[in-house]
């Protein structure tokens, strides 16, 4: 990695060093772009225990080694990654300038792949539980691993009700943690009655055990569970796009169009907080397009540009004719 105590220009600038980011500069870089990634260290890939749905891994892979191989790869075709957060975003005419920590950045295009922090719920050794797999975050990531094990979702009403439906095909012992059981309405209570799935009412502790976790009632007892998902939301990185004006929807992910575009002509999203799907093969494909949309466009300047200096210059013979 780089010193980010920097003044210079790039072409393009990407903003987060998850596999999104890290794959837009792997293209950007095979395109001969010169590329700055700037990586602050905190994105919610390194806490992937291992993950066997990333297409090419078929014994799985944890997250830390997918980012370590994606670095290699991305250096390896002259992506130069720099320690340190993007502070502010600014439009300049003909360039966007970028203030990190300790310097600022001109570049062409900004690829932003800042992502989104996880909510979770308070506990002592979340990290912990997290690594063990007994936390889990996305049941479209991990669902097929805990079938059949004994499954707690936590987290607001509609939210965890969905989840717990979305896992109930994967096993027939499901529970909702509601610790505020006056907010949770009788048609939530009736749909999870419904679909075989119960609801533990004044749940007061969650405690990580060496396989699995015990939910603490508020009268003492324990109820020993596999695996805690948590519904609770996210919180979306997407203050770099709103502070350049890129339209975002009411949760705050960025819209963007076909090509990973955003309404900002030359800012570009791509992970998870773009408005799709958030999945590692999702962001692959994003900064695939978002890449080769930048390369073109770029491209297409260049040529426009040549032409303007030269406009003549494909109707003059170098060697006219006497008496032509």
């Amino acid at each position: 990695m780089i010193n980010p105590g920097i003044n210079r220009f790039c072409d393009v600038a990407v903003v987060g060093g998850g596999p999104a980011g890290l794959a837009a500069a792997v293209y950007l870089s095979r395109f001969l772009r010169s590329v700055l990634l700037f990586d602050a260290g905190d994105g919610r890939a390194e806490l992937i225990p291992k993950t066997h749905n990333c297409p090419g891994f078929p014994d799985g892979v944890s997250g830390k080694d997918l980012l370590a191989r994606l670095r290699a790869q991305a250096m390896a075709y002259g992506t130069e990654i720099v320690a340190a957060g993007v502070k502010s975003l600014t439009a300049r005419p003909g360039a966007f300038v970028l203030a990190t920590t300790t310097g600022h950045v001109h570049a062409s295009r900004v690829v932003l792949a800042t992502g989104v922090v996880d909510r979770a719920p308070a506990m002592h050794g979340l990290r912990k539980a997290i690594a063990a797999g007994i936390v889990r975050l996305c049941p479209v990531c991990d669902a097929y691993e805990v079938q059949g094990q004994r499954i707690a979702v936590v987290g607001p009403e509609r939210s965890a009700l969905k989840e717990a439906l979305y896992l109930r095909h994967y096993s027939r012992d499901i529970c909702i943690i509601c610790n505020y059981p006056e907010d949770v309405s009788g048609s939530t209570r009736a749909k999870a009655g419904a679909a075989g799935i119960a609801v533990r009412d004044f749940v007061d502790d969650l405690v990580p055990r060496n396989s699995g976790l015990d939910l603490v009632m508020a009268d003492g007892s324990t109820e020993r569970i596999d695996v805690l998902y948590a519904a609770m939301g996210c919180d979306v990185r997407s203050e770099l796009a709103m502070e350049v004006g890129a339209h975002c929807d009411e949760d705050g992910y960025i819209l963007i169009g076909p090509h990973a575009q955003t309404s900002i002509e030359g800012v570009y999203a791509v992970g998870d907080v773009a408005k799709a799907l958030n999945q590692i093969a999702v962001g692959f494909g994003q900064a695939a397009l978002a890449s080769t949309h930048i390369h073109n466009a770029m491209l297409a300047e260049r040529a426009g540009s040549r032409c303007e200096k030269e406009p003549e210059a494909h109707h003059q013979s170098p060697n006219p004719r006497p008496g032509g």
